[in-house]
């Protein structure tokens, strides 16, 4: 032990009886002193004592429904190298069908001593699900930041894109090319995200269009599977009921609606329009490039990991909702529509 004092004194160059105090925990060292020694240690390969390592500036959990979904490795990826230039270490966890739920994923976490929680599209999106698991995570003391839907029963702050406005651009961006007969293809209605752009698009295609809410409800809404294979279905189901454009609540299933209109024999977007959601990455490269809504993942990604800083710190955000506005991003899967509405 002797001689490890030594070394370490040496490395660091401070008294041996300085290494003793830091290692013991004890006060009454400067703490440029205190980092000095322990780089020494580092780089001598000894381990820190336990009461003295890092809890790494902390871990903090990410928690995304799938990765199969370009946006949400995405997302992960800004929270990530945020987290990581604030000297936290990100730890993903997925959601897999038949494989880990959200609950045994939080649970995991807070086992590892996480210093906080970032949910994305997580139960806190689902109209059906039971909120108390989130209010018990308050209770634990853990501090967290919910990402992609909403709800009035949690105490915490939301990042959300404005879903409402989104489909307010795409409807106006196909009205304006003459378009009249647009769908909505999206996923289940229990889903916060889900019912938003059903508001903004039946109050778009009202407004623009003139018809009734109860029609465009029941003839111009498809719900499916946030798939390929349910954009597919979906699109499948509107054209067969004269529309001559598909509006999709994500990327993946407007790749479903534009291989739907190729097996009819039609073109996009020379006989049908299609608008995706996210623009994520890659969809810019897509035959043809994607027309598309995109959801601000900088902005949004940044704002959850300041917030969650912010509980973490002792200073919490107001809990709300923090709203951030989507761009339009026109490119090849939209034209004029026909002439005399349906084809």
């Amino acid at each position: 032990m002797t001689a490890r004092l030594a070394d370490i004194a040496a490395q660091a160059g401070v008294s041996e009886a300085t290494v003793s105090r830091v290692l013991n925990g004890k006060p009454g060292v400067a703490s440029t002193t205190r980092e000095s020694v322990l780089a020494a240690l580092d780089v001598l390969g000894y381990e820190r004592p336990v009461k003295l390592r890092r809890r790494s500036a902390g871990l903090v959990g990410l928690i995304t429904p799938e990765l199969e979904n370009p946006i949400f490795p995405a997302l992960a990826q800004v929270i990530g190298q945020a987290l990581t230039r604030q000297g936290y270490t990100p730890v993903l966890a997925t959601q897999t069908p038949g494989g880990s739920t959200e609950d045994e994923l939080t649970e995991m976490l807070v086992d590892r001593g996480v210093s906080g929680i970032i949910f994305v599209s997580g139960l806190h999106a689902d109209t059906t699900a039971d909120m108390q698991r989130y209010e018990k995570l308050r209770a634990q003391g853990v501090p967290f930041v919910l990402v992609d839907g909403f709800s009035p029963q949690v105490q915490a702050p939301f990042i959300s894109p404005d879903d409402r406005a989104a489909m307010q651009l795409a409807v106006t961006h196909l009205v304006s090319l003459g378009h009249t007969r647009i769908g909505l293809a999206l996923g289940p209605r229990r889903f916060v995200p889900v019912l938003r752009k059903i508001e903004g698009f039946v109050k778009a295609v009202r407004d623009q269009l003139g018809l009734s809410e109860q029609q465009i409800e029941s003839e111009l809404v498809q719900h499916s599977l946030y798939t390929l294979e349910g954009g597919q279905a979906a699109a499948s189901a509107l054209m067969d009921r004269g529309c001559t454009a598909v509006v999709c609540a994500s990327d993946m299933m407007a790749l479903g609606a534009i291989r739907a209109a190729r097996q009819r024999g039609l073109e996009v977007p020379d006989d049908v329009s299609v608008v995706g959601f996210d623009d994520s990455p890659l969809i810019a490269f897509t035959d043809p490039p994607l027309t598309t809504v995109r959801k601000p993942v900088p902005a949004m990604g940044q704002a959850a990991v300041r917030t969650l800083l912010e509980e973490i710190g002792g200073t919490p955000a107001p809990h709300s909702e923090f709203v951030f506005m989507p761009e339009l991003v026109v490119r090849g899967s939209t034209a004029a529509g026909p002439l005399h509405g349906s084809p």
